[in-house]
């Protein structure tokens, strides 16, 4: 279902594409929002390049609509359409398509040449772009005096120079060698993050679509089978064709905290007092807890040793034993930086928002099963998590306040 907001730049409803009795799309309905990276990912033959076609008049729908920053484009006249083109969507295809007489600076600003925008200016805005894309002192070369990597840069500058609502990518990268194909896509994510485009990216890789979108579109035989965030998509697949895709899928570059971090049990406010941390501790079966003040900011942790010697001594003031030496993340830290962060320290990961307050936690039993993709609630693993025994033990002594002079 289509969800339409303010943010929505472009919106597909209904989408279908016949080609004689063969069905290239089938009733594909999505919006994009504006400012993110929307990716269609499929095999070969499912439809995708067909609906990135669909999107900008280059193909004509069978059925349905498609709508540009609030104008439904479907059946617009030729000439209506070349408007389109040029001020709403523009387009960097896999092959790049450049002009081979033209020079790079002359490439990049050839839509800005379309749209009647004076010398000066085009050159100017198109200098401004070929220094953002990486090819700065590039600018007098000829496309056959470029590698691949560099002429699919000015196929980018030159989409990104017309400056569009919208910023379609057909199986861009796909003809570059993997090692340039990884830094376009990081220049891709900095220039979206730069510039705020819109961007709508058709791919078959997998590891390209997890890393590149903020929400991917899965198609198979023309159908839209499942929309949502790599996350979504990878802990939560719609159907046994998209559990199958995201089998082999590094988890650990896709998952953030967020996403694997548990809710924090082990916790007292720092009013409460080291009797009643005591309690927690023991009924939890834990040797620490997490502190927080009271407006739930965190504070730190404090130790099952310092606590008991807290209530030996008769002393009341949590704040004096806690210990700053609890690793936090924000919500959005993937789970590949976590792994390091977890090694040499017994307590969770606290995952904490802006104002520091805290949101989970993440064991380090919980992040191995998140990487291997299993449950954390399994007999198994519950059944190798050793029992404490020592806060249970004292803090029945401890505890009860007939003894609290008692010698330990």
């Amino acid at each position: 279902m289509i969800e339409n907001t303010a943010d929505t730049i472009l919106s597909a409803s209904g989408l279908s594409k016949s080609f004689g009795k063969t069905h290239a799309v089938v009733d594909a309905s999505f919006d994009v929002r504006r400012g993110e990276i929307f990716v269609v990912m499929g095999l070969s033959g499912s439809g995708k390049s067909t609906l990135i076609r669909m999107l900008n008049g280059l193909v004509e729908p069978s059925d349905g609509t498609v709508t540009v920053a609030g104008t439904p484009i479907t059946g617009m006249t030729p000439a209506k359409l070349r408007d389109v083109r040029r001020r709403n969507v523009s387009m960097v295809f896999q092959h790049f398509a450049l002009l081979p007489h033209r020079t790079v600076i002359d490439n990049v600003a050839y839509g800005l040449e379309i749209q009647g925008i004076d010398k000066a200016e085009r050159l100017e805005r198109a200098n401004t772009i070929i220094r953002l894309v990486g090819l700065d002192g590039r600018q007098n070369s000829l496309p056959s005096q470029l590698s691949g990597g560099m002429q699919q840069r000015v196929g980018l500058g030159r989409a990104l120079a017309s400056d569009t609502d919208v910023l379609l990518m057909d199986e861009a990268f796909s003809a570059l060698d993997p090692l340039i194909r990884r830094e376009m896509q990081e220049q891709l994510i900095e220039l979206q993050h730069e510039l705020g485009k819109t961007i709508i990216f058709i791919t078959h890789d997998l590891n390209e679509a997890m890393f590149l979108g903020d929400r991917i579109a899965v198609m198979r035989d023309g159908r839209i089978v499942q929309i949502g965030t790599p996350e979504d998509i990878l802990t939560d697949p719609a159907n046994d064709y998209v559990a199958q895709f995201v089998q082999d899928v590094d988890r650990a570059r896709v998952l953030t905290a967020s996403s694997v971090m548990e809710p924090a049990r082990s916790v007292v406010t720092v009013t409460a007092g080291p009797r009643a941390a005591l309690r927690t501790m023991r009924d939890l079966q834990s040797s620490f807890i997490f502190v927080l003040e009271r407006d739930r900011r965190f504070a730190g942790v404090v130790r099952d040793t310092d606590v008991m010697r807290q209530v030996k001594r008769g002393e009341s003031d949590l704040r004096t034993i806690v210990r700053d030496e609890t690793t936090m993340v924000t919500p959005d830290t993937l789970v590949v930086d976590l792994v390091e962060l977890s090694v040499g320290s017994d307590l969770p990961i606290a995952v904490i928002d802006a104002r520091e307050r805290l949101l989970g936690v993440i064991p380090r039993v919980t992040l191995l099963a998140a990487l291997g993709n299993v449950t954390t609630t399994t007999g198994e693993i519950a059944a190798i998590k050793p029992p404490p025994v020592t806060v249970s033990e004292m803090t029945e002594t401890l505890l009860d306040p007939t003894l609290e002079g008692a010698d330990l």
